[in-house]
């Protein structure tokens, strides 16, 4: 079998740098989410604020939503590899209660709850606009829930006869949609939703 052909140094330093734009213009809008909590600024703003040109920007995204497509899709592989690496030596349980408690955490900034404000209204209109693309998004998270149910099941701790990677899914949703709808729990019945309530009802449906 040949060896497989190694990039010239040229080309590795000119992948770099195209590397290096690209997360320059995520870096400008992710400063800008930060400080408005809107997605509604203009490809102009993230140029300027990246110092580069319009040229550069549109060598890498065709539209501004394509750069906040990017933009989500790293920040939820950077935060599902973080939750996989924290995960990876627990038991199920404790990983499933782990995650969910991830997920669930209030921001620690108003910065951070700029961007989660920001970035949950995006991913509303990638829902509704570009569900294939808004799937690939989510599908970091999904493979992880996926493997802690596996986990369950070898080690007993769930059900044998989970459909896996359906339940998954239906589980990752609801953990999403359920923690968008914490602070209605307080209107509805005077206790707001947290994580450990999320965990309780999902491990009842894996242990039922």
């Amino acid at each position: 079998m040949s060896a497989k052909a190694q990039p010239s140094p040229t080309a590795q330093r000119d992948g770099a740098q195209q590397e290096s734009r690209a997360s320059r213009f995520m870096r400008s809008a992710l400063d800008i989410l930060g400080e408005t909590g809107r997605t509604d600024f203009t490809v102009l703003e993230v140029v300027e604020r990246s110092k580069t040109s319009l040229r550069a920007f549109y060598q890498h995204f065709a539209t501004k939503d394509e750069l906040l497509l990017a933009l989500v899709e790293r920040v939820m592989v950077d935060a599902t590899e973080r939750w996989r690496a924290e995960t990876d030596r627990m038991t199920s349980d404790d990983a499933l209660r782990l995650l969910i408690e991830r997920i669930s955490a209030p921001a620690e900034s108003s910065t951070q709850d700029s961007i989660n404000r920001g970035l949950t209204y995006y991913n509303d209109h990638l829902l509704e606009t570009r569900p294939k693309e808004f799937a690939k998004v989510l599908a970091p998270l999904h493979r992880l829930v996926a493997d802690i149910l596996r986990r369950g099941i070898d080690e007993g701790t769930f059900r044998a006869d989970l459909d896996v990677d359906t339940d998954a899914a239906i589980l990752m949703h609801t953990v999403l949609g359920v923690l968008r709808l914490r602070d209605l729990g307080a209107e509805l019945n005077g206790v707001p939703i947290v994580g450990d309530h999320v965990h309780t009802f999902c491990v009842r449906g894996l242990t039922g």
